[in-house]
């Protein structure tokens, strides 16, 4: 089965889809039958959570057909991908993944700062299904009509173990990339790598207030921020070498990782970027999508303190402009 399958589920469908006796699942990874017994109760009672269910009967298909790629689930780098992204999102303050019974996708929604929430993340449901066969999401209610998630500790635990394996492919990566400019005689930059529960400075700017009591940034300003750092997950681009990022927003040519799938959302990061120009299409990139503090951007960018807050509002305020001038990408 594929690498992501639980033990105690492949365990249940060799069991309850094979007719593997749990004796001789038990002689097969020699551990005493009740423990394999506990494990099929556990997951037979599960089935209640519609994503569990789910999940069981699209690997049960699978397993009929011998062919794992009807599945609708990718293994390997891009799950991992999907993985951290949704993961961090549901690791935000407020955050569940809500979910309709009859629909196809799933979306994260947090709570607001006007009390309403807002979308974060579209999540296909065969990934919401790994979540939930994986113990990383749990449901609040069984019956409701439209279902909400919580992330677990489980879940939070292998956000943090995805994220350093991450981390350090990255920062080797980088390393490389370094060592060979400096035997061309080139200097390359590094950006600061981002704590995967660190709060994205929109979320702590959209609480404050102007002194007329209107928020510093709307809501359609917060969701043109949230747009673009969804698309710059999808993308992946988080796990490129560094250098690479901040070339999108000059426009230059970038050697970026090879496409696993998500061509469409990193054309629409440089197009976006590229919108803003250097300065504007800085602060969004290092606020937005690598959650970089407002002080550490004002920092790294000379600016005098408190002043770039200024100029992220500006720069959300063009972001918002390009979306609204295409009319699939518009912000209501």
């Amino acid at each position: 089965m594929p690498g992501w399958v639980p033990d105690a589920v492949g365990h249940y469908l060799a069991h309850v889809d094979g007719g593997i006796p749990i004796r001789a699942l038990a002689r097969r990874i020699d551990v005493h039958a009740s423990t394999v017994l506990r494990q099929i109760r556990r997951i037979e009672a599960r089935r209640d959570d519609p994503l569990v269910d789910g999940g069981l009967r699209r690997l049960a298909r699978a397993l009929g057909d011998n062919s794992w790629d009807s599945l609708g689930i990718a293994d390997g780098d891009l799950l991992d991908g999907e993985l951290i992204r949704v993961l961090r999102r549901l690791c935000e303050a407020g955050a569940t993944l809500a979910l309709a019974r009859e629909m196809e996708r799933a979306v994260v929604v947090r709570d607001a700062s006007d009390g309403e929430p807002a979308r974060t993340a579209m999540v296909e449901r065969p990934t919401a299904e790994v979540l939930a066969l994986r113990d990383l999401v749990e449901c609040e209610d069984l019956d409701a009509r439209i279902l909400r998630y919580r992330v677990t500790g489980a879940g939070r635990s292998e956000l943090r173990m995805r994220m350093a394996a991450r981390e350090n492919a990255a920062q080797e990566r980088t390393q490389a990339g370094l060592a060979e400019a400096r035997r061309r005689a080139q200097t390359g930059g590094a950006v600061r790598a981002r704590h995967p529960f660190a709060e994205s400075p929109l979320a702590s700017l959209a609480r404050r207030r102007d002194k007329d009591g209107t928020p510093f940034l709307g809501k359609g300003l917060v969701a043109a921020g949230e747009r673009l750092r969804e698309d710059f997950e999808l993308a992946q681009l988080e796990a490129e070498t560094p250098p690479e990022w901040l070339k999108l927003v000059r426009g230059e040519t970038v050697v970026l990782l090879p496409d696993r799938g998500h061509g469409q959302a990193r054309a629409r990061v440089a197009s976006a970027l590229g919108a803003l120009g250097p300065g504007l299409g800085d602060v969004a990139l290092r606020c937005c999508c690598l959650l970089e503090g407002m002080e550490e951007t004002e920092r790294r960018m000379g600016w005098s303190a408190r002043s770039g807050k200024i100029v992220l509002r500006i720069a959300l305020q063009r972001l918002r402009t390009h979306y609204d001038s295409q009319p699939a990408h518009r912000i209501g």
